[in-house]
């Protein structure tokens, strides 16, 4: 028994990597996995099948429950008033003058039984009649005014009085939160002896039930439809300015609800995600584990024959590989190099290779580090480039305008205009520190425009406003002056009319924005874009140019503060002006208390 065992050793001792490679592939490898898998990935797609359908299954009725409460409660809301006498009578009754009639609406808003109660979702209720004595507005409106609109023909084409219909307004007059709508519309027909038609809408709150789906953060992506109108969904096409979206033929989906509610036939979609399958096998942890074990068992046992073949020298080699993690300051040499295969060829040419690293690396190491310091010394370099490029060349335009008026006029205006002049000088040459407060920069603005006006005339004009809680947010030094002053010198020096020139600082959704605008020489479509590309992705190296340099260095500066997440746009027209949009992350603003 032991000279077979001495023999299998020997045989395996002289067997070429690969070939030992294919044994150890075919009898531990190929064979488990072959019957191993199949089994798996039957077991977990019919499980995983199951546990898809039963999800989206439950997300589908969660929707459908969501909608039908969100209906049910404007339809009760629409019960309290189809039922109330007093409303209706209000509606049917007719009016000598306007002045009687808000004298009766102000008595009947103002009774207890008028009140709707509708939820705590915010909804628009409106109770529209066809007596010509109403005058339309606000709760109360009169059905003429509403011809031609798609709610009022869809209830008058209905069979039944009351339903839920979706449209979409296209009138630039109506605000775009509410041109979207999904609308509970009733008949006021409850007492037949009134005389004239009344109807009551409520227009749906479009924007929470949107937001509502989304914050439910289901695990699929799920869509609300009609027909194949999207009406919501938790991936978007949920704008309320725009009609609503439809479903397009590469959109699928792997589950279907259909149900019908007043009238309007829906549809809940539920779209497959992948991954799920990796999430099914964590759940089956131990039935693979087990699986495992049995594809480990034969692995072993052929593994202990080739184990001083193979394995052990293929150790001795990785430690040595290892020996650098481990923090020596080199690879070691192996000692003892057994056999003539591919491993111990490899090992020998492991040592030749450490040998004549050893007489290279102090070199290489050396030669490294010195590239390094002229990177750090290129860098720095760059980075006061991006200080020393803020673009004086008005000061000189200034001090001749100055020096002209003071010649000609002999004004003592100079000295008022030498004293803004040296305000911004002192910005100037005051790099002490780089970031400034946003009132201290709108100083600077408002000084420079003054110089600048003083120069123009009446050629330019400006206006800078602030909104409070912004005044004390820091700027890189310069950085909004010189969008200002790219307006002055491409706006006013560049037009023969008037100019205006904007400033405008705000706050909105954690974000500050800055906008400049001027009604100047503007630019063209291609310019703008190719403009705007600088800007996205701007780099030091962009400054070596010798156009736009100065928006360039500004937006530069911007974007090293902010990490990057800074984005300044430019909008302009040629002959009509330009705007420059700044949009900053609050929380990447330093600001003083």
């Amino acid at each position: 028994m032991g000279e077979k065992r001495f023999h299998i050793k020997g045989i395996m001792d002289d067997l070429t990597i690969r070939r030992k490679l294919v044994v150890l592939f075919v009898f531990c490898v190929l064979m488990p996995l072959i019957v191993t898998d199949t089994v798996i990935i039957w077991l977990i797609n019919r499980d995983e099948e199951t546990k898809k359908q039963f999800e989206m299954g439950n997300i589908a009725t969660s929707v459908r429950n969501d909608v039908i409460n969100t209906v049910e409660e404007a339809v009760n809301a629409t019960k309290g008033v189809y039922i109330n006498r007093k409303i209706n009578e209000f509606l049917d009754k007719e009016y000598e003058t306007p002045s009687d009639f808000y004298s009766a609406r102000y008595e009947m808003l103002n009774q207890p039984f008028t009140s709707i109660n509708i939820g705590s979702r915010e909804q628009i209720i409106v109770m529209y009649t066809d007596n010509p004595t109403i005058v339309g507005g606000g709760t109360f409106g009169r059905l003429d005014s509403q011809q031609g609109e798609e709610w009022l023909k869809a209830i008058e084409a209905a069979d039944r009085d009351l339903i839920l219909i979706k449209y979409f307004i296209d009138d630039k007059h109506v605000s775009e939160k509410y041109r979207k709508r999904i609308s509970v519309v009733r008949r006021l027909n409850y007492y037949k002896n009134l005389k004239y038609d009344k109807y009551i809408k409520i227009d749906l709150d479009y924007g929470a039930m949107a937001r509502h789906l989304v914050g439910m953060k289901y695990s699929m992506p799920v869509y609300l439809c009609t027909g194949d109108d999207i009406l919501y969904s938790n991936e978007g096409y949920s704008d309320v300015s725009v009609d609503f979206d439809r479903l397009t033929d590469d959109m699928k989906f792997a589950y279907e609800s259909d149900f019908e509610i007043y009238g309007m036939n829906l549809r809940v979609l539920v779209k497959d995600v992948d991954g799920r399958v990796w999430r099914s096998v964590k759940n089956h942890a131990p039935v693979l584990l087990l699986l495992l074990i049995i594809n480990v068992i034969l692995p072993i046992a052929l593994m202990i024959m080739i184990n001083r073949s193979f394995v052990g020298r293929l150790t001795r080699l990785s430690q040595a590989f290892d020996s650098v993690n481990e923090g020596s300051d080199s690879l070691k040499v192996i000692d003892d190099i057994n056999g003539t295969d591919e491993i111990g060829s490899l090992m020998r040419n492991y040592n030749r290779m450490t040998l004549r690293l050893k007489e290279l690396i102090k070199t290489v190491y050396e030669d490294r580090l010195e590239k390094q310091e002229i990177d750090i010394a290129r860098q720095q370099a760059e980075l006061l480039a991006l200080h020393s490029q803020i673009n004086p060349h008005f000061l000189f335009n200034v001090l001749e305008s100055i020096r002209m008026h003071s010649i000609i006029k002999r004004e003592d205006e100079t000295a008022g205009m030498i004293e803004k002049l040296a305000l911004l000088q002192r910005q100037n040459v005051d790099w002490s520190d780089d970031h400034v407060k946003i009132k201290d920069e709108l100083k600077f603005i408002e000084a420079y425009l003054d110089l600048q006006k003083y120069r123009f005339g009446d050629k330019l004009s400006y206006q800078i406003s602030i909104k409070n809680g912004c005044e004390n947010y820091y700027l890189p030094r310069l950085t909004l002056e010189t969008f200002v002053e790219n307006a002055c010198v491409h706006g006013a020096e560049g037009k023969a009319g008037a100019t205006h020139i904007y400033v405008r600082v705000y706050e909105q959704d954690d974000s500050l924005y800055m906008e400049v605008e001027d009604t100047g020489e503007g630019m063209s479509e291609a310019e703008t874009k190719l403009l705007n590309e600088k800007l996205k992705d701007v780099t030091i190296e962009d400054l070596k140019t010798d156009k736009h340099v100065g928006m360039i260095n500004a937006c530069l500066r911007l974007k090293m503060l902010t990490n990057n997440r800074a984005f300044v746009n430019v909008e302009s027209e040629k002959g009509v002006g330009t705007t420059i949009f700044i949009d900053i992350p609050l929380d990447t603003l330093k600001v003083s208390v």
